[in-house]
């Protein structure tokens, strides 16, 4: 006590330090949904099947924790500073972390206890606050430091919140809470839906205009994520990180976003672990000319006996170098005929030629059911023959990785600052918001500014797009909600939106049955309970050690058949 007391600073930073705690948890934000697959034999895992999701799960426990230990370190800043005015400005990051945390928990797991006390002893009584009430509480609690603001209007590089990032935070709260509160579900398969009120709605896409602040998507896709171009105007607000100041171990202080969306690569290739690799969804979510598709994937692996000769020179090389440089693996989109790969391999003859370099060259069009794969002779000639999607999968140097969060200085770590409010996403937060208050207008006007930056076309209605994956029957009408998740997830792919995306929307079930391959119907989605699992489960430790909460308070699908019967009784 007498520490803190003496140095309440050292409690904010422990904060933001433990910001980092669960902002690397990918399983848990993007994994269940219809964007990413594990390959090359690794188990699909619980958050893929649902079924074997419960609230034993250590994942899950951790994420729980570690945003509580954000609330916590902030509460104690906010006690050991109160009434003293030189700390105004920390208590306003102190209030916008726990805001934030209490953000990542209720999207996660709905409502939970909604604590602004510091905990330093063993008096466990905290009961789940209702949503509506934890909504209400953290927008009156974030409007009052954006009206009373001591932060800077804008702040793109100490990773401290700005007013810009209040604002986007309440946006995104709004947004949540239209939907949470506002909308319930008819038919979960068919993913429809009531709304009751569009007033939350109305002031989300306020909040979210006030937030993008009039700020054009200026920059191409590929410069604004090009790891020399950190901090850049659209990071509204994210954690940061800096190997130069690491006095321990690299590795141990690393991110693992650069290595958590790909395939497994040969030699002095990027390092990934076969997780989150495309789905066949994703690998037609992008059409011809979209350079978000070449901004977000790798699709040329250059060939070298050293990290820095070989992916990284994609980074470090001009074109002129990389147009004579030897290639190890080269993938072509969906959209590229075999005339069209045949002339460009033959193009590139000597490029494709081994030598003395380590790896096998190959090439291949990433199609569905079948993928067009190529190896070459000692001279650098194409031999094609057709692989399925599986065997494909199943294989090493499976298809694109995400380059996106490519660490280029420091190659086998990841120190590139984690991106979580982001002004194009401002954009597609304003779209959804107009779209749900019934400003279509204002709809289409946000979708197009994003996808004009992207290089495709404007739409008017949704009779002008044509996705080009496929889509069963059984997922009915395609509908601009559809539109807009779509284009969510073109513009933040790898950003770890998507299973909120998909639960907030009420889309969850309706995707993962249409496109996630180990869900083949809604009862896979469902617990013992007979509930669908749209949340995750109350860790089972904090049912036990919180004596505010039993197991009646459990989320739907993770109850006992014996808890929810006493419920419904």
């Amino acid at each position: 006590d007498d520490f803190c007391a003496n140095n309440p600073e050292a409690l904010l930073t422990s904060a933001y330090i433990s910001l980092k705690n669960y902002n690397n948890q990918y399983d848990i934000t993007d994994q269940g949904t219809d964007l990413y697959i594990n390959t090359r034999g690794v188990d699909p895992g619980a958050f893929n099947q649902y079924s074997s999701l419960d609230y034993e799960n250590s994942v899950v426990k951790m994420y729980y924790v570690n945003c509580y230990g954000t609330i916590n370190y902030a509460n104690g800043f906010l006690s050991y500073t109160e009434g003293n005015d030189t700390y105004e400005r920390q208590r306003q990051e102190a209030r916008f972390l726990r805001a934030y945390a209490y953000y990542c928990l209720s999207q996660q797991f709905g409502g939970v206890p909604y604590v602004t006390t510091y905990i330093t002893s063993a008096d466990r009584n905290y009961p789940r606050t209702e949503l509506a009430e934890l909504y209400n509480n953290v927008v009156e609690d974030l409007t009052d430091i954006y009206n009373n603001c001591k932060l800077p209007a804008t702040d793109y590089t100490s990773g401290r919140p700005s007013k810009e990032a209040v604002a986007s935070l309440i946006a995104k709260f709004y947004l949540a809470w239209g939907w949470d509160i506002d909308t319930q579900i008819v038919d979960a398969e068919k993913g429809t839906y009531n709304t009751t009120s569009t007033e939350h709605f109305t002031k989300a896409a306020q909040w979210a205009e006030t937030a993008i602040g009039g700020i054009s998507l200026s920059q191409p896709f590929a410069t604004k994520w090009s790891p020399s171009n950190e901090n850049n105007n659209e990071f509204i607000w994210g954690i940061q990180y800096d190997a130069a100041s690491i006095e321990s171990s690299l590795a141990d202080e690393c991110n693992s976003q650069s290595s958590s969306y790909g395939g497994y690569y040969s030699l002095n290739q990027k390092g990934c672990d076969s997780r989150n690799q495309q789905s066949e969804k994703s690998m037609y979510l992008f059409e011809k000319g979209d350079s978000r598709y070449e901004g977000t994937f790798m699709t040329t692996f250059y060939q070298g006996d050293t990290p820095e000769d070989a992916y990284y020179a994609f980074y470090s090389q001009t074109e002129s170098q990389l147009a004579n440089h030897a290639i190890n693996l080269k993938f072509f989109p969906y959209w590229t005929t075999e005339a069209e790969a045949d002339a460009w391999l033959a193009a590139h003859k000597s490029q494709m030629v081994k030598g003395s370099y380590p790896n096998t060259v190959k090439a291949a069009i990433l199609t569905a059911p079948n993928i067009i794969s190529y190896t070459f002779d000692a001279q650098g000639n194409a031999i094609k023959k057709t692989t399925t999607l599986s065997d494909f999968n199943r294989a090493t140097d499976n298809g694109v990785c995400v380059r996106k969060f490519d660490d280029a200085v420091n190659k086998s770590y990841c120190y590139r600052d984690i991106v979580i409010l982001n002004r194009s996403e401002l954009y597609l937060v304003a779209a959804e918001a107009n779209l749900m208050a019934g400003n279509t207008s204002a709809f289409w006007s946000y979708i197009n500014q994003v996808r004009s930056r992207a290089g495709v076309s404007s739409l008017t209605s949704i009779q002008n797009y044509d996705p080009q994956y496929t889509i069963p029957s059984t997922f009915g009408d395609f509908t601009l909600l559809d539109l807009l998740l779509d284009e969510r997830a073109r513009e933040c792919y790898a950003e770890k939106t998507r299973f909120v995306d998909l639960r907030r929307t009420k889309q969850l079930v309706r995707y993962n049955v249409a496109f996630n391959s180990s869900v083949s119907s809604v009862a896979n989605m469902k617990g013992v309970d007979g509930e669908i699992k749209w949340l995750r489960p109350i860790p089972s430790a904090e049912i036990n050690n919180n004596d505010g909460i039993n197991e009646a308070d459990q989320n739907p699908g993770y109850r006992t058949q014996t808890e929810s019967e006493a419920i419904t009784e």
